[in-house]
Parts: structure tokens; sequence; C-alpha cells
């Protein structure tokens, strides 16, 4: 096992003069990471904050549209779309630079070089994140879907994310020699893909706009890529890293995370087709985009067993573990919502849940209850290292895992029952109402109201989600405002080297 293995200074005897000089080495280098990783994790956390207030007016305005109805710039659309885009880049991209410099800082095992760039990109990036919000506010919106600021703020963005990408080549530049381990894989790959996909959608989309059945093309490639070819890498990154080190032994199976990573890479990029299923689009890019889809459950797959093998003899761990708690929950969403992307893949299935709240619960399912939820363990397990604190308070942590997990069940599940019912019922009613124009009206107007009740619970939901988020706002701030040692405060161990202090761990 080299020393440079994320399970390597978990499995070493406390107290030997390899595990004093191991975390030694560590602590220097989440020493060098620790202003540009605060930055960006203050700003997701700010971002997840606002993106959650739009969140919920949102979703109260779809079964009570007269909520803040007084306000112009508080119409549903948008809020919607500002709530969009300050959760996809404000609160989860942040949350990806700060857990991908970590963990690529400590994996080439070389401290963080150029800390100019890095403060520079954060802040272009927010800057061209905030001006993007007010401009959607302002009515200035593009209205073209995941990438809805207006054409004067994305160069700031690109700006940014291009000295990231620099900083990343630098930091696997200088590694110390030694394994490419498979976290950096999916970092380096995320880190390359991603201005690939903003550059390409932004210059055909918006800049220069294509014509024709090309431009939905376009649109659903990037829309559905910048998830998997952007927000999945990083939180599989985290998960083959965070994993090991926790629980204190190797991932099972260097073989099972190659395939893993090679098939996501190949078939990942066609998926998105399949939201255009039914519409103008050339008939052999669909099915393409189809078999591409269908063959994605190889990478599900392969990556589930390789993280539940891992895991086997150890889910015990999850009582004492927060970071465990969040990754697990994380990964089984990851398998679950990939087979269920999948399955919508296929015409018949795909008939009944396009333009449903189905797809809505969908997004959220990849977005939150596997993205979200890794990146929240990986924020408690990384903040005692750059703090050398203990998270203060043991039931802030409880309450922000289960009002965050129930809350995302009822999301999910409300909203994909609802979604089916609504689009079984429509497909009913044009099957059989075909040609009867007067008799549809009211017909849909009933399908409306008998989607009302899974409405309600999506709102019901965002309160609880809110409610967590919250508690682990609090609880974020007061870790940072906390001296040293905590009086009487009940420490949370989330690894066998946790309540080390920082010069140690």
């Amino acid at each position: 096992m080299s020393s440079a293995d994320p399970s390597f200074v978990a499995s070493l005897k406390p107290g030997t003069p390899e595990a004093t000089a191991e975390r030694a080495l560590l602590s220097e280098i989440d020493v060098s990471t620790r202003r540009p990783v605060f930055f960006f994790l203050c700003a997701a956390l700010v971002w997840l904050l606002v993106g959650t207030g739009f969140a919920l007016i949102a979703s109260i305005k779809l079964h009570n549209p007269a909520f803040l109805g007084q306000a112009e710039w508080l119409t549903f659309g948008n809020v919607r779309t500002a709530h969009l885009n300050s959760v996809v880049y404000g609160w989860a991209t942040n949350a990806a630079f700060a857990v991908a410099l970590w963990i690529m800082a400590r994996l080439s095992r070389t401290q963080v070089r150029h800390l100019g760039i890095l403060d520079v990109a954060g802040f272009f990036w927010n800057l061209g994140v905030a001006i993007g919000i007010v401009g959607i506010l302002r009515g200035d919106s593009t209205s073209i879907e995941w990438l809805e600021f207006p054409a004067y703020a994305t160069p700031l963005l690109f700006v940014a994310y291009a000295l990231i990408g620099i900083w990343a080549i630098i930091a696997f530049r200088f590694r110390q020699p030694g394994h490419v381990y498979v976290s950096q894989w999916y970092l380096l790959a995320a880190l390359f893909w991603f201005p690939w996909l903003y550059s390409i959608a932004q210059l055909m989309l918006v800049f220069a706009p294509v014509r024709g059945a090309v431009q939905p093309l376009v649109n659903w490639w990037f829309a559905h890529n910048v998830l998997g070819l952007w927000f999945t890498p990083i939180g599989l990154a985290a998960i083959y890293y965070f994993l090991p080190k926790v629980l204190g032994k190797p991932i099972h199976s260097y073989y099972l995370s190659a395939l893993g990573f090679w098939s996501l890479a190949l078939f990942y990029n066609w998926a998105g087709v399949h939201h255009l299923i039914g519409g103008p689009i050339p008939a052999w890019v669909l099915s393409a985009g189809i078999v591409a889809s269908l063959l994605m459950i190889i990478p599900v797959v392969t990556t589930g067993i390789n993280h539940h093998l891992t895991m086997f003899g150890s889910f015990g761990r999850l009582k004492d573990s927060p970071t465990l708690r969040f990754m697990v929950f994380g990964g089984m969403s990851y398998t679950l919502v990939s087979l269920i992307g999948s399955a919508m893949a296929v015409r018949s299935f795909n008939e009944i849940a396009h333009f449903t709240h189905f797809t809505v619960a969908h997004a959220h399912h990849g977005l939150y209850a596997f993205f979200t939820m890794v990146m929240f363990g990986s924020i408690y397990y990384m903040m005692p290292r750059l703090t050398g604190r203990e998270w203060p308070s043991a039931p802030l942590i409880s309450a922000h895992f289960w009002f965050c997990a129930v809350g995302i069940t009822i999301y999910v599940v409300g909203l994909k029952i609802g979604g089916l019912i609504q689009g079984w019922e429509m497909v009913a009613t044009t099957t059989s109402e075909a040609g009867e124009v007067a008799l549809r009206v009211p017909l849909f107007l009933d399908i409306v109201k008998h989607t009302l009740p899974y409405l309600v619970s999506r709102s019901l939901a965002g309160m609880m989600i809110t409610i967590g988020h919250l508690a682990f706002a609090v609880h974020f701030v007061w870790m940072l405002l906390q001296p040293r040692a905590v009086a009487g405060a009940q420490p949370v161990r989330l690894s066998p080297d946790a309540a080390l202090p920082a010069s140690r761990a």
C-alpha cells in the first residue's frame, strides 16, 4: 500500500514515526489549502442559502400563485431560474472547487502553489455568479436551460474557470512521483470536461447561436453533461477518497474503478439526447442517445458494487461518522438516480415521464440527493483538518442530515409519483379525446388539480431541507468562530485521526 493511498494514514499505528511523519506532511498540505478552500466553502454556503430561499418561493408559487405576486422581480420565471443558477453555479460549483483542490493537493502530496491564481479565480467566479443572478432577476435571462445567465456575466465565469484549470495542471505537474489514484482521474477529467462543455455551449447558443435541430441538441448536450461530466466525477472522486480514508481500508477493486471511469467517459457524452425523444431530431441521433443511456448501466452498476463492497462489514460505522452517513446516502442515490435515468431513455417510459414533474424530481435526485449530500460529507471531514477544531455539536449534525435526507426523499418520491400520474393522465386524455378540443381544456385543468397535493408535499419537503441548511450554516459559522478548545462541547470524531490537532492530523 502506497503512502499516498487514502487509507494509508488511518491504517498507521498512532505514535509510530511513520504515522507522525505522514500526518505532519498532510498537515502542511492542509495549511497551504486553507485560504482558497475557506473562500470557496464560505461562498458556497452563502449561495446555498440564497438558492434555498429562491427554491422555497418558487415551490410555494406552484400551488399558491398569488404568493409574493406584488413583486415584479419575484415572478415564478425569475425566481425559479435564479434558484437553478445560484445552486448550480453558486453552491455546487464552489463546493466542487473546494473539495477538488483539497483532494488534489493531498493526493499529489504537494503544498498548494500560486495561491494568487485561486484568489483571483474565486473572486471572478462569484462576481460573475452575482452579476448573473441580478441579471436574471432584472429580466435579462437568455431562457436557455442551465445557461440562463446573461451574456455579460459569462466571460467572468470562463476566465475564473480557466485559472482554476491552470492551477490543477500545475498541482498535478508538481506532484510527488507515485501512483495516480482513481480520485485524481475523476478530478482531472472533470476539470477538463467542464470548460469544454461550457465554452462550446456558450458559443453555439448565446454568442453565435446555431439554428434548427442543432440548437436543442447542443442545449441538452450541455445541460445533461454538466451533471454527468462535471458534478458526477467530482462527487465520485470524493466518495473514492473519503470512503477508504474514514474506514481505514483500500477501495475494494482497482479494476472496477477503472471500468467505471472509462465507461462513464465513453457513454455519458451521448446520453442527454434522450430528453429530445419525440422532437424533430434525426432518428439516428435519438437512437444513439438511447443506446448510450442504456449502456450507462455499466459504469453505474460497476461503481455501486465497488462502493458497496468497500463498505461491506463496516456499516456499523454509520452511527459514528457523519461523513460516512452523507457519503453512503449520496452513493446510493447516485446508483438509483442513474438507473432511473437509463429507464427514462426507453421510449415507452419517456412518453409518460417527459414534460411532467417526474423530470424535475429526477434532476433534484441527482444534483441534491447525490452530489450535494456527498459535498456535505466532504465538508464534515475537511473542516476539522483545516481549522484544528472539532465540530462543536453532534445534535446539529444529526439535524442537518435527517432534515435534508428525509426532506429530499419526500421531495423526490412525491414529485415522481405525481409526475407519473400526471403523465398517464395526459397521455390518456390525448388519445381518448383526439379531436375533441372543447373537452380537453377542463380535463387538463383536472390534471393540474390532481398534481396539487404533490406540489404541496414539495413545499413541505423544501421547508425541511431549509431547516437542515440553516442548521448546517449555524454549525459552520459556530465552528469558525469557536476557540480551539471548546469547554463542554461534544466533539464529533469523523475518522481515526479526527481528534488529532491540526499539527498532526
